[in-house]
């Protein structure tokens, strides 16, 4: 296991050879123009005379050996102050549009769309991306690790769309002051996708192989520009809320409270952002989806709050899902935030940095002092999109209540991690990877431990291939991160294979084999998974897959298997079983989509669980999406368990009004947790980034527990900008 990181880096050598960008080739000029653009979705201009055209597009799915059926159209020029683009979308195919609705940052499978990535830096692994939907939305996110968007950013441009039966026209203006870009460069990476859902087909400027998405940074081509960009100027963003809230609980207290705050931009380079917060406040942000929990450990839900999402990467994706130094969500958990900064974004095209510092109240009740979280975050590109990274987080508790030894154990002095990690990503993306070891330090030497871990992968076409191990102390802490299993060795393989039948309704199918296996420090077996499964997917884009499993677990520590607060089964107790899994997606072009899904097989004690899912969802597009989800559990167990069933049920209603006035409303049951909860949110954008909220939550306990609260919030934000 120990080997596997200076194979790695060996392999990184023979795989940098060749480092020159694959599509070079593609270029698109763009020239500046003193004519007027105004964006209504018409193509009528005099500014769009005489610009070059990308069009030719490749088709990316089902299949990356032709060019798209259909064709498609982009031009681009700008001014001191904007950058221009209009794009036209031809369909030969009779029909309405598919879209499933008005809402921002639309889900990609669900939506005729086309999307531009930006790449100013021309690094090939961060950037931004722009679209919109064939109704209207908009769509914009940053860019990072050569490929992944985070739609959490948002920011000020606008875009209008015009149809009729033959295509679809997106009209967009992008400031310059609401990106980031190195001055005096005069060729950026960028390219353009299209999703057409009448086709099933996905298709880009450039060629990319069918296994990567269009967002790819390594495949992106260059756009050239005739002068370079302008000189950004100083840019400063002021954005305040203010709200008024009321708050109702079972004993019929009544609370009233009002707050304001707000945050601040401010461009200190081209590249480099300063954001600071005062007082933040995330009434209006959405409630974290529920689940049947049946883990034998913590589980993840992600971060929600706008302010720490903004190049969130830099701080989050440090380790792996299960080994996280840095988890936002650990900050301001049930105590206030009074302030915080956040300083991101490029050093030049090579460095990247974030520096973030929280600051949260005390709590005179519990005695949990005033904390602060401080993280730094320095990443280096290495040969052509490769990465090394280093993070430091520090949590300092500070103004102890009283100067108690329980206290301290309770809310220890401080806890920090210290780690460096090397990503690795071939210049075609054939090969990705990562190495990273973390140190932790605390006041109590047991949490004084380090974690290091490794991987590999290979995903070509046809093959996909990936290895990894991990090895986590029982003694390494991370107060302000995820590790939910400590004390451990894991190591894990899959293998899969893709077939392309030439003709019929299937476009590839093939099996993967994955192996998890995890020992204990002592190198003595605690668990494995074993899985063989089976993948098929349509040409109008269903999908199918099936799935045999082999697991065994050494119990750790007692565990109830109902998750239902029942009794434990005893640490070092042995289990066995075999199971098999389905899951079925249909179209997404339908207004009816479903999914289904389910487990039957072996449990704990020699016991069963058999569980089914389903997702339906209907739109009456563009305006109305309904969705649900519903998930039923049976577990049959010897005494003193027996029989346990429990429902999970969840309703969505997504109304659009336009695309800046939206009205949402969730409803979960969970049996499992007697839990009901209901969430409803009206949303209107009357400004670019500036947002009128009006938020109603209802969370109750259900017999045998008891308690109810219920809130109504009216929050306004503006954004002020200069």
């Amino acid at each position: 296991m120990q080997k596997l990181p200076i194979t790695l880096v060996l392999l990184t050598l023979v795989l940098q050879l060749h480092a020159q960008k694959k599509n070079e080739g593609f270029r698109l000029n763009i020239r500046k123009t003193n004519l007027p653009v105004k964006i209504d979705g018409i193509a009528d201009d005099e500014a769009w005379e005489g610009t070059d055209v990308a069009k030719d597009f490749y088709m990316v799915l089902p299949m990356d050996i032709d060019k798209a059926t259909d064709k498609s159209e982009i031009r681009m020029t700008y001014d001191d102050t904007n950058i221009y683009l209009i794009a036209t979308f031809y369909n030969s195919v009779p029909g309405r549009y598919f879209v499933e609705s008005l809402r921002r940052d639309f889900s990609f499978g669900k939506n005729d769309n086309f999307l531009l990535f930006l790449d100013p830096f021309n690094n090939q692994t961060t950037g931004f991306s722009f679209g919109s939907n064939a109704a209207g939305a908009q769509w914009d996110g940053t860019m990072f690790g050569g490929g992944n968007v985070d739609l959490n950013w948002d920011s000020k441009w606008v875009s209008e769309v015009s149809r009729d039966d033959e295509k679809w026209v997106f009209e967009m203006s992008l400031p310059f002051k609401s990106i980031r870009y190195e001055e005096g460069v005069k060729e950026w990476g960028i390219n353009f996708s299209r999703l057409h859902l009448a086709t099933s087909e996905k298709s880009s400027w450039t060629p990319i192989p069918r296994q990567f998405p269009t967002a790819s940074l390594a495949y992106t081509g260059v756009l050239v520009w005739d002068e370079p960009p302008p000189a950004p100027r100083f840019n400063f963003s002021l954005i305040p809320y203010a709200l008024g809230q009321t708050t109702y609980d079972i004993d019929g207290n009544t609370d009233y409270e009002t707050k304001v705050g707000g945050d601040v931009k401010i461009s200190l380079s081209s590249s480099l952002n300063l954001d600071l917060t005062i007082n933040p406040d995330f009434s209006q942000v959405e409630v974290d989806r529920q689940v049947t929990n049946l883990d034998r450990f913590e589980l993840f839900f992600p971060e929600r709050r706008q302010f720490f999402l903004e190049n969130a990467d830099l701080f989050a994706s440090f380790g792996y899902e299960t080994i996280r130094p840095f988890f936002s969500r650990r900050i301001g958990l049930g105590i206030p935030i009074d302030a915080g900064l956040r300083l991101s974004g490029n050093l030049g095209d090579k460095w990247r940095i974030g520096v973030m510092d929280m600051q949260t109240a005390k709590d005179e009740e519990t005695g949990l002092p005033s904390q602060n979280f401080g993280v730094i975050s320095l990443q280096r590109q290495v040969f052509s999109r490769s990465t090394i990274g280093l993070l430091f987080v520090n949590k300092q508790s500070t103004n102890y209540p009283q100067d108690s030894d329980s206290l301290r154990t309770i809310y220890p002095k401080f806890n920090r991690n210290f780690g460096l990690e090397y990503n690795l990503a071939s210049p075609d993306n054939l090969w990705n990877g990562k190495a990273f070891l973390l140190k932790s330090f605390a006041p109590d030497k047991q949490g004084n431990g380090i974690t290091q871990a490794a991987n590999i992968e290979y995903k070509s076409r046809k093959w996909n291939w990936g290895i990894k191990e991990e090895y986590v102390d029982s003694s390494y802490t991370a107060e302000v991160g995820y590790v939910p299993r400590k004390g451990y060795f894991n190591f894990n393989t899959f293998l899969g294979y893709l077939f392309f039948p030439k003709a019929g309704p299937v476009v590839s199918h093939g099996p993967v084999g994955k192996l998890n296996y995890y020992f204990d420090e002592k190198i003595n077996e605690t668990d494995h998974q074993n899985i063989l499964q089976y993948l098929i997917n349509f040409r109008n884009r269903s999908s199918i897959s099936v799935e045999g499993l082999n697991e065994y677990v050494k119990l750790l520590a007692p565990f109830d298997p109902t998750g239902t607060g029942k009794d434990s089964l005893a640490t070092g107790t042995k289990h066995r079983w075999n199971a098999f899994r389905f899951e079925y997606n249909s179209r997404p072009q339908s207004m009816f989509t479903y999914s289904a899904g389910g487990r039957v097989g072996g449990y704990y004690e020699d016991g069963t669980l058999a569980t089914l899912t389903s997702e339906l969802g209907y739109r009456f597009q563009p305006y109305v999406s309904l969705s649900s989800n519903i998930s039923y559990n049976n577990i049959k167990l010897p005494e003193p368990w027996n029989t346990t069933e429990f429902w999970l049920i969840g309703s969505e209603v997504d109304i659009t009004f336009t695309n800046k006035l939206f009205f949402a409303t969730l409803f979960q049951y969970n049996e499992q947790s007697k839990n009901f909860n209901l969430n409803s949110r009206l949303q209107w954008r009357y400004k670019p980034a500036s947002d009128l909220f009006l938020v109603y939550t209802n969370n109750e306990l259900l017999a045998p527990f008891d308690g109810r609260i219920w809130s109504i919030t009216l929050k306004l934000t503006y954004w002020f900008n200069k």
